[in-house]
């Protein structure tokens, strides 16, 4: 079974007010590193001290979506167009003059849209801590990526769905059962039953009488941010997310993910070969770190030709992210840990070592690669 056919995972804490949850769950105790909790978020973003704080957008249950900033704003150039009609012009330049390949990369990292799938906050607020001491909060030093994350602008939301992860009672999905997690993150149909994927993203926006609990994939609109209107913008987040990535230009741009299977890359539909190549390039060298490391691990995702079959990918928010502003943009899924078979059966610890080694590689493939926009 690969990512597609268990995008259904995870979930997470306490219930939004006069609103269901589809599973009946107890917050079990977790190892103290182990931040999923959107008061997890708050304490990280409350002690940044080396970077910088702003409230990016507040959700429809009027949650603040922050957004952490680390290094100094680049000096672009004056743009003279937007992205889509500088390469229509031929000149990518025209709107990010500043990219001559020796720029510091940006790197924007997107923490989960689907609330349930909570991994992405406990690898951001702990890449947080890294960017502020050098540690994790296992006291585990990283310095080598702590070295090259101060040497990129860096841009981390580090809870992009707070509607969906406060809609979860769950804080890890750890030796749980497999289909607890996709009844919470899917939510359920009037009659009890759970959804599934993909027929979940078959009713959108979720909402009405489609709904007897609405899961944690959905900010309380019943928004799947991963599927919003790109040219007409349904959700706040996903106009803050654009207004962000048309200013910041990012290099690349990491939506984070989870699911059952191992932790992989997924291949970004509707972009250029160029773009594929490196997110293989990058997810081949997670691959080797894993496997290293005696951890879960799948090759980067090889560059195919899109839409050979039908039905055709979705041009998700992954792909409308590139074509904002031109940047490698993709989907990193982590594993949960579930005790279900034949999924990983992995801890606590392996999950931040997935989690804090693929950003490790990240970076250090973002400053080995500086984007080049001029000719």
């Amino acid at each position: 079974m690969n990512r597609r056919e268990t995008l259904a995972i995870l979930g997470q804490l306490p219930l939004a007010a006069g609103m269901g949850v589809a599973a009946e769950g107890k917050a079990k105790e977790t190892p103290s590193f182990w931040k999923s909790r959107l008061s997890d978020v708050e304490e990280a973003v409350g002690q940044v001290a080396r970077g910088r704080v702003r409230v990016l957008a507040r959700s429809p249950g009027n949650r603040p979506i922050h957004l952490v900033t680390y290094g100094e704003p680049l000096g672009r150039g004056k743009a003279t167009a937007n992205y889509n009609s500088a390469c229509g012009g031929a000149d990518p330049a025209s709107y990010a003059p500043g990219k001559d390949g020796t720029q510091r990369p940006v790197v924007f990292l997107l923490g989960p849209v689907h609330g349930g799938e909570f991994e992405g906050v406990v690898g951001l607020v702990n890449l947080i801590r890294v960017a502020e001491t050098g540690e994790d909060w296992r006291k585990r030093p990283w310095p080598e990526l702590a070295a090259n994350l101060a040497r990129c602008r860096v841009l981390i939301v580090p809870s992009a769905n707070p509607d969906g992860r406060a809609r979860c009672p769950y804080d890890s999905y750890v030796g749980e059962a497999l289909a607890d997690s996709e009844r919470v993150d899917m939510g359920t149909r009037p009659d009890g039953s759970s959804y599934h994927w993909p027929e979940v993203k078959r009713i959108h926006p979720m909402r009405g009488p489609a709904v007897g609990t609405l899961g944690a994939y959905f900010n309380d609109d019943g928004i799947n941010l991963m599927h919003d209107e790109w040219f007409d913008p349904m959700a706040a987040e996903t106009r803050a997310f654009f207004r962000l990535v048309r200013e910041q230009a990012p290099d690349y741009i990491v939506s984070h993910h989870s699911h059952a299977s191992a932790p992989s890359i997924e291949p970004t539909a509707y972009v250029p070969r160029a773009v594929k190549e490196s997110i293989r390039q990058i997810g081949d060298r997670v691959q080797r770190r894993y496997a290293g490391s005696g951890l879960p691990n799948r090759n980067g995702p090889v560059p195919a030709e899109d839409g050979v079959n039908f039905p055709p990918p979705s041009f998700n928010l992954s792909s409308a992210l590139h074509h904002a502003c031109g940047g490698v943009s993709f989907v990193y899924e982590c594993c949960t840990g579930t005790c279900t078979a034949p999924y990983p059966a992995t801890t606590h610890d392996q999950i931040l070592d997935l989690q804090l080694m693929f950003l490790d590689e990240l970076f250090r493939y973002a400053v080995e690669h500086p984007v080049k926009f001029l000719a």
